[in-house]
């Protein structure tokens, strides 16, 4: 069983960054491919952002390409997502998400664990 605790989220003006955390614990968290989603009021969840056990291989939304970056740090079991020039359409609740293979869908099927979630809004 592996927990996923999320952390940084907040109000932040348009333009602004924020960095999200997400603690791991539970089995060997260099086991897994970790990743963020995110869902709005109304909206389906949907992919952010993936990185493999190593850090190797890396997705991302077009949505968010260039703004945002995954990384990972497998000694802190720590997964994190740096998010910049933030827009007002980036208000959602994320979600920290670890799974056997790198993913880019929630129903994936190699998705097992998720986090609870951390709000971020972003004020125009």
């Amino acid at each position: 069983q592996v927990q996923l605790v999320e952390s940084g989220g907040g109000l932040v003006q348009a333009g602004g960054s924020l960095r999200l955390s997400c603690v791991a614990s539970g089995r060997t968290f260099s086991s897994y491919a970790m990743g963020w989603f995110r869902q709005a009021p109304g909206k389906e969840r949907e992919f952010v952002a993936t990185i493999s056990r190593s850090g190797v291989r890396i997705l991302y939304a077009d949505s968010i390409k260039g703004r945002f970056t995954i990384s990972r740090d497998n000694a802190k079991k720590t997964v994190y997502l740096q998010m910049n020039s933030l827009k007002p359409e980036d208000t959602a609740v994320y979600y920290c998400a670890a799974g056997d293979g790198t993913f880019i869908a929630a129903k994936d099927p190699l998705l097992r664990y998720w986090g609870q979630g951390t709000q971020v809004t972003v004020s125009s």
